[in-house]
């Protein structure tokens, strides 16, 4: 699996064997030992070892990582990349009956540094032994006999058919990764920190560069793992409960370790691709009627309003910030699930997931950043949302974010109010320069209002203006659709803002969208 963020960045990290032997709290010797001989018994192993080796590592200077390969392997492309597969019958606890599997990727490709991958069995981690022999290979000068050991894993689990496992969750690349429900395919990702997104002096993409696979007890339906996070500016210890299912839910605790003053840090970051839908086709000549792994950033906010803001391919790139404290929560959304909403036999963007992040504990004064970067096309990956503290985190700080994420079908929990289904503008007949703009709403209290019940909307933007306010029941889907016009006036940006009405009291989300020309 390979997947569209994978031609934009490499990763950044450094091989744990080449510092493990610095590690205070680890025997060196018995370590090392273990490092080379997957029979040895191991190393001592619980929850405090991964936030002790960032703990300690970060006390350290940053070391930057070898990723010398062999010829053959350093010019692989993404098809030979592609080409070499992991035997299925050598998955980790293949013969053990368990819940859960574990397959491993080769180096190579734009996955040039080594992994390290543990096993952790009571209270013992030793190393997953990499063997050439563990791969297909398309094309046999693809295997070399070097120890080149692993890029990344993926976690096998029954989760569609009993007795047959299937991928439903990848860690593939800096400190990337994906999840999938029940009934899905693969679609946004998530990572396990961003620094500088949208800076223009240049992001940096922190590398997971070790694991530790618990092994599950018999019949139990979860797995932890733990992860060792890398990059000149910090270092990070993640532990993930992941329980698959109808919907995949992630436990995550995080320790952060700045090595030097981070004011551009991103917890708990989403990236996602939006090419294009009926809000914004300016520039798009397809036959589909949209292309997006996500089509909305919802937010919670801690004062209790529900946001909802359409994502856009803008011409230039949008930077938006929500200001918040103790959200509820934040999550890029699918909410379209209809193939006829798409067209796309290929790509089905119909079955990709939504992922809602639930902070547990308090997330104090911060804010929902969104960034949004122009895309000529569905290849790159041009949307991030992530929650950015108020304050920096220093240098020789620990600092604990909990949170739980939940790869599903839409948000998980129910709201008592009306819903945005979709945002469409369009042009206005012997108007050029105003668009209009309409909205629908449904589920919520609309499931119960007569269509003869008299509501209304109360549109304002922060610059131009708005006229021709009109709103209608919609039989064919028991909502309610309503539609204005936007006048610019010369504006080159205007802030958006909607809400539906019964009387005087909001009954739906609050619509936000940022208009540029």
């Amino acid at each position: 699996m390979v997947f569209r963020r994978d031609l934009l960045r490499s990763a950044a990290g450094i091989s744990l064997a080449s510092i493990v032997g610095e590690i205070s709290t680890f025997s060196t010797s018995n370590h090392a030992k273990a490092a080379e001989d997957s029979n040895s018994e191991g190393t001592h192993f619980d929850r405090n070892t991964v936030k002790d080796i960032a703990r300690d590592l970060a006390g350290k200077p940053y070391q930057a990582p070898s990723d010398k390969l062999p010829d053959v392997i350093n010019n692989l492309d993404f098809d030979g990349f592609r080409s070499i597969e992991f035997k299925t019958d050598q998955a980790l606890w293949h013969a053990d009956g368990l819940f859960f599997e574990a397959e491993f990727f080769p180096r190579g490709f734009l996955y040039r540094p080594k992994i390290d991958i543990y096993e952790v069995i009571d209270g013992t981690s030793k190393p997953v032994s990499y063997n050439p022999d563990l791969f297909n290979y398309s094309n046999p000068k693809y295997r070399v006999d070097d120890n080149l050991g692993f890029s990344g894993l993926k976690l096998m689990a029954p989760i569609n058919q009993p007795n047959i496992k299937e991928e439903c969750a990848v860690f593939l690349g800096a400190s990337y990764f994906r999840a999938v429900a029940k009934g899905q395919n693969y679609g946004l990702s998530a990572r396990g920190f961003s620094k500088g997104t949208a800076d223009p002096q240049g992001e940096e993409f922190p590398l997971f560069r070790a694991f530790w696979l618990e092994k599950p007890k018999a019949d139990v339906q979860s797995i932890v793992v733990y992860a060792l996070l890398d990059t000149p500016s910090l270092t990070g210890a993640y532990r993930f409960t992941i329980r698959p299912g109808t919907t995949t839910i992630f436990d995550v605790e995080s320790f952060i370790y700045p090595r030097k003053l981070i004011a551009n840090g991103g917890i708990a970051p989403l990236t996602g691709m939006f090419y294009f839908d009926s809000n914004n086709r300016n520039h798009v000549d397809d036959w589909r009627p949209a292309a997006h792994d996500s089509e909305g950033l919802l937010m919670w906010t801690g004062t209790g309003q529900q946001l909802w803001r359409p994502l856009n391919n803008p011409v230039d790139l949008q930077y938006s910030v929500f200001v918040d404290e103790a959200p509820k929560g934040f999550g890029l959304i699918q909410r379209k699930h209809a193939f006829d909403q798409y067209e796309d036999l290929a790509l089905r963007y119909d079955l990709r997931p939504s992922l809602w992040i639930e902070p547990v504990g308090e997330w104090k004064t911060g804010s929902v950043n969104l960034v949004e970067i122009p895309t000529p096309s569905e290849v790159n990956d041009n949307i991030v949302a992530f929650w950015r503290p108020k304050n920096p985190l220093k240098a020789g700080s620990e600092y604990n974010f909990i949170y739980r994420m939940y790869w599903g079908w839409d948000n998980p929990w129910k709201t008592p109010l009306a819903r945005i289904a979709a945002t469409r503008i369009g042009s206005v007949v012997d108007q050029p320069d105003t668009r209009l703009i309409c909205i629908d709403f449904f589920d919520g209290p609309l499931n119960n209002f007569p269509l003869d019940k008299i509501l209304k909307v109360n549109p304002v933007t922060s610059a131009g203006q708005i006229q021709n306010i009109a709103i209608m029941s919609n039989p064919v889907t028991h909502g309610w659709r309503a539609t204005f016009e936007f006048v610019p006036g010369g504006a080159k940006m205007a802030e958006l803002k909607c809400a539906l009405l019964d009387g005087d009291n909001p009954i739906s989300e609050l619509w936000l969208y940022r208009w540029t020309p």
